[in-house]
């Protein structure tokens, strides 16, 4: 682990750099304790896959005293098991799947085995971030790693499901954007008003669903 500054006003806690759950581990136990322990001058914690960036009020705390407290700190480890699962229909029906013929032809896979590899695991949220809610998934079956678009779309629908390199993740909002759609889910990932359906170190499994019952949930 490192320490070092980030601006006038902000540290990065840099981890080994490799997405891995080890890692994430360490950055979500580090998360969990910095925001309980409520450190005088920090404005915010962002967690990503293998860092912290804590910014500060430069009035009430520097650099030297943040980084003399961080190294000072026993943190306690969370474990992996005890992450809850949420469970996201989706529809990958070529409506909605946008790009999941793209997706089959540059993979050499069909479409039921698109969808089998996508449903057969369990996700680990990495970090959140780009938008509001949007999910940075863990896990994804190599037999889907594949490069982001060449030219990002201006539009994404919100609810619609990506692949981007070695991720997967869920367009919470209407945005531009450059994964490649294979389907989408009818239901709500965030909203300002509501407490969040998913939080970074949370696990995610995906539920295939026809056109007919995503337009029902979609209705509902």
């Amino acid at each position: 682990m490192e320490i070092k500054p980030y601006g006038e006003s902000a540290l990065i806690i840099q981890f080994e750099n490799e997405v891995s759950l080890k890692i994430h581990q360490q950055v979500k136990s580090w998360y969990k304790h910095l925001l309980s322990i409520n450190i005088k001058g920090v404005l915010s914690i962002i967690p990503a896959y293998t860092s912290i960036t804590i910014l500060f009020d430069s009035k009430h705390q520097q650099f030297s005293s943040l980084k003399e407290l961080l190294v000072s700190l026993d943190i306690p480890t969370i474990h992996h098991s005890k992450s809850k699962i949420v469970e996201i229909p989706v529809c990958y029906d070529e409506q909605l799947g946008i790009d999941i013929n793209e997706v089959r032809q540059r993979l050499g896979l069909s479409i039921e085995e698109i969808i089998q590899h996508h449903t057969s695991t369990t996700y680990t949220v990495y970090m959140l971030g780009f938008s509001p809610g949007f999910m940075y998934l863990g896990g994804l079956a190599p037999q889907l790693f594949i490069p982001r678009k060449n030219v990002p779309r201006l539009k994404i629908p919100a609810g619609a499901v990506g692949l981007a390199d070695q991720q997967t993740g869920i367009y919470p909002q209407a945005t531009p954007g450059g994964w490649q759609i294979i389907g989408q889910t009818p239901i709500s990932i965030f909203s300002v008003n509501k407490s969040p359906l998913i939080q970074m170190g949370d696990q995610v499994k995906f539920k295939p669903i026809d056109l007919s019952t995503y337009q029902q949930l979609k209705s509902e």
